[in-house]
């Protein structure tokens, strides 16, 4: 597996597994919890080392069992949650320290390798507290690596001014028709980091057809085209599939390169 090394010299896989809909009756996002573990299994059995959750995912604890199912070294994974921006997981310090608490148990871990604020809020000043409370867990070893998702431009700009640790990744949207190069840039020139969530989302028809052409003159589905070109640019990517032969095409990656007519034309796809 491919790394990159973060601000903080801590290295993450390049390609990770998305959880939003693991565990949940009808693989629905606000589906009730089943504690099904079969594709978390199948994904450390393909290879997965990143795998992503959130508390407002309510799966933090169907991960956990997956991975004890699957006999896996805690050490070889690298673990992300996020916190949620309600007032009633960073209301106060102390409900911060308690919600990266709760997900620790939840994961049973003694340590998450990267932990987000999930969406910013219209009081900066207040979003910086909640970073400051974070950047004490950084302190304690609880936490390896904190970052951010959704943020923009001046709200992650307003945190790097201010923070005294800095964020390490922006998890944001990425994939044809909304690329986001702009912020992309903007981080990267920042040593922020970029992890594209849903990067196969978003493809019209007419764009499936154009990767997929792409993909016939490699032996590869459109799906790893895409990954391939986000990877090229060093942004990191979570695909989620239910599919444990698509969890397989999705990491394997490596054994082609895209000619630099082919990423321009993808970098046009909308």
């Amino acid at each position: 597996m491919k790394t990159l090394i973060l601000n903080n010299g801590q290295s993450i896989p390049l390609i990770g597994c998305g959880t939003n809909t693991y565990g949940k009756e009808n693989r629905s996002y606000q589906g009730a919890i089943n504690n099904d573990t079969t594709e978390i299994e199948s994904a450390l059995a393909a290879g997965y080392t990143l795998f992503d959750t959130a508390i407002s995912y309510r799966n933090e604890t169907v991960l956990a069992k997956g991975i004890a199912r699957a006999h896996a070294d805690r050490k070889s994974l690298f673990l992300t949650s996020k916190i949620p921006g309600d007032p009633a997981y960073v209301g106060t310090d102390e409900l911060v320290h308690q919600s990266v608490a709760n997900s620790l148990t939840a994961l049973n871990t003694d340590y998450l390798d990267l932990y987000l604020i999930h969406r910013p809020w219209n009081d900066l000043a207040d979003v910086l507290r909640v970073w400051k409370a974070l950047e004490r867990e950084v302190v304690s070893g609880r936490l390896k690596s904190i970052g951010v998702s959704n943020f923009n431009n001046d709200q992650l700009a307003y945190l790097l001014d201010h923070a005294t640790i800095q964020p390490a990744v922006n998890q944001i949207e990425s994939h044809p028709g909304k690329w986001n190069n702009d912020q992309i840039t903007f981080c990267q020139a920042r040593g922020v980091a970029v992890e594209a969530w849903s990067p196969l989302k978003g493809l019209s028809d007419e764009a499936k057809a154009v990767l997929q052409t792409i993909g016939d003159a490699h032996s590869k589905t459109w799906a790893q085209v895409l990954l391939r070109y986000q990877v090229d640019r060093n942004v990191i990517v979570i695909p989620k599939s239910h599919d444990a032969q698509r969890q397989k095409e999705n990491l394997d990656l490596f054994d082609f390169e895209l000619r630099d007519d082919e990423r321009q034309h993808i970098n046009t796809l909308g």
